[in-house]
């Protein structure tokens, strides 16, 4: 009867309230985890000049736009298998919630003891690019790409879990082409860049 009340005020109480109190706290290191892999791996891997080919003509106008799809597919995979081995780093180690959080008790909020909430990615870790051109003058577009990362984490809780979706967008590449960039000259093939790995 005991053990019976205590698991229901477990399950009723303490393990919601440690969801919430780990759901941001979560969702802020596994996105800054994947802010800084991807700065890491652009940072030495991405050159616009070395993968954006822009073909033009005598006159200086654009004949075509097109992009190396196999190194920006190289960085995604370099950053979704990254982004993958320190997320589960960090899901072993796990996160340290104060009981006074958990308890809602605004006197002891930040006194321990800590609960450690393991975490552990599962699914997938999707990689994959947004491009945008936008007209910013005369003969000048502004180019701009994202790279997208979207993964998964399960939170495990006292007889339970909870699993927490995480969608970062970061953008890579903000760069002014000059010249005329018709419609039919992009030929960018970012869209169907990328790169998903299971967990």
């Amino acid at each position: 009867m005991i053990l019976g009340l205590f698991i229901y005020f477990v399950n009723a109480e303490i393990s919601p309230a440690i969801v919430k109190a780990t759901d941001v706290q979560a969702r802020t290191i596994i996105t800054e985890t994947i802010n800084s892999v991807i700065i890491e791996e652009y940072s030495k891997q991405f050159d616009y000049k070395n993968i954006i080919d822009v073909e033009k003509d005598n006159q200086g106008n654009i004949n075509m736009i097109r992009t190396d799809t196999l190194k920006m597919n190289k960085i995604a995979c370099d950053v979704a298998i990254k982004c993958q081995q320190r997320l589960k780093k960090i899901g072993k180690v796990g996160l340290k919630v104060p009981l006074g959080y958990i308890m809602k008790n605004n006197l002891l909020v930040f006194l321990g003891p800590n609960i450690t909430v393991k975490m552990q990615p599962v699914g997938y870790i999707e990689t994959k690019y947004i491009s945008s051109f936008e007209s910013v003058g005369i003969n000048q577009s502004r180019h701009k790409i994202y790279v997208e990362v979207n993964t998964n984490m399960k939170i495990i809780i006292p007889l339970g879990t909870e699993d927490i979706k995480v969608k970062n967008e970061v953008p890579i590449s903000d760069t002014i082409v000059l010249g005329k960039v018709p419609e039919t000259a992009i030929n960018l093939g970012i869209d169907k860049s990328g790169f998903k790995i299971s967990n």
